[in-house]
């Protein structure tokens, strides 16, 4: 055993946490020439914000990007952890940890987004059901009402319970993944609390609904 190795899974962590602190909504709109992504809309520095821009194809590429900065993490556990005593376990910890950095990024002052498209890419890094049962719910809700903030608090509440029946046994689960999963879940909804209210009040902006600076 390398002397070393205990050491691996919280240098991945950490690897994770600032790949996750790189906010591509406000790096993709200022290499595109847009206004920041937080000074508009519900100034959140996300895909759906950008959005709000008129610009299709920066949010695209926003969606993109954020997703991939916590799926790509986990696979990279997946594909070359084993031989360094890095699995299961650690593919939780360093989603956790992507997702955590976009939130509360280190490049840019601990204000990051909600996390949505980051939180998908780790899930499907975890696994593809699990990522995709999120990603159909996600685009069911958003079809049929229109509000990306619900959308996104439904695959909350769902993510766990679709990690928990995907699995088929719960004396067969990796406790690290659930525990990853429900804390990713209950940040989300947290991150979502001041979109609850407008939800509530009936206030909340519809998707699709351009937003100018």
């Amino acid at each position: 055993m390398n002397a070393m190795q205990p050491f691996f899974p919280w240098l991945a962590t950490v690897l994770a946490y600032l790949i996750g602190s790189l906010s591509f909504a406000v790096i993709v709109s200022k290499l595109m020439g847009l206004n920041d992504p937080r000074t508009f809309g519900s100034k959140n520095p996300g895909a759906t914000n950008v959005l709000r821009s008129g610009n299709k194809g920066a949010a695209v590429v926003t969606l993109l990007l954020d997703a991939g900065k916590g799926w790509l993490p986990v696979m990279l556990v997946r594909w070359y952890g084993k031989p360094y005593g890095m699995e299961e376990g650690t593919m939780a910890l360093v989603g956790l940890a992507a997702f955590i950095g976009h939130l509360y990024p280190v490049f840019f002052k601990f204000a990051g987004g909600k996390g949505v498209a980051t939180a998908f890419g780790v899930l499907l890094g975890i696994s593809w059901v699990l990522g995709l049962a999120s990603a159909v719910s996600w685009l069911l809700m958003a079809y049929f009402f229109r509000y990306s903030s619900l959308a996104a608090l439904t695959c909350a509440v769902l993510a766990p319970v679709y990690y928990v029946f995907g699995d088929g046994s719960l004396w067969y689960l990796n406790k690290g993944v659930l525990l990853s999963v429900s804390i990713m879940s209950l940040l989300l909804i947290y991150r979502h609390a001041e979109n609850i209210g407008r939800l509530v009040k009936g206030t909340e902006s519809r998707l699709g609904k351009k937003s100018h600076p």
